[in-house]
């Protein structure tokens, strides 16, 4: 785990110093807020954009659909902060696996719901379909 957040470190910092070059080479004088202002600002309504379609779309099929992904990405968040949180006060042990096994549990606990939610559906309409049958006569 702290290699994976090293290495993305590595990364962000790499793409930083590149940002920075560019800036300066387009005679842009811009501080590390404002840089950070426009980079996350750019990179936010595109990721907003691409989202919105996504989720717009999937709204035609179901509402779970988009809770789930909204929940999964709030879980992610949290896991993480949890392990370096460890990491930062010495209790326990920072690992990628801990993350995982911990995201595991959500989408196992997800299938779950899934499936009781299906098996409800399911009976239903079995229900009102003998329902239907039955005074078709």
């Amino acid at each position: 785990m702290e290699e994976v957040i090293k290495l993305l470190a590595n990364v962000v910092n790499n793409l930083h110093d590149l940002f920075v070059m560019l800036t300066k080479r387009f005679g842009l004088a811009l501080t590390d807020k404002e840089l950070h202002f426009w980079l996350m600002g750019i990179l936010g309504i595109g990721i907003f954009f691409v989202v919105h379609l996504l989720f717009k779309r999937m709204s035609r099929w179901s509402i779970t659909s988009i809770s789930f992904i909204y929940t999964f990405t709030v879980m992610v968040v949290i896991v993480f902060a949890i392990e370096i949180q460890q990491k930062i006060t010495n209790r326990g042990n920072m690992e990628f696996e801990d993350a995982i096994a911990g995201l595991w549990g959500f989408i196992v606990l997800f299938l779950i719901y899934v499936a009781v939610t299906l098996t409800n559906y399911l009976f239903k309409r079995m229900k009102q379909k003998n329902h239907e049958d039955k005074y078709k006569l």
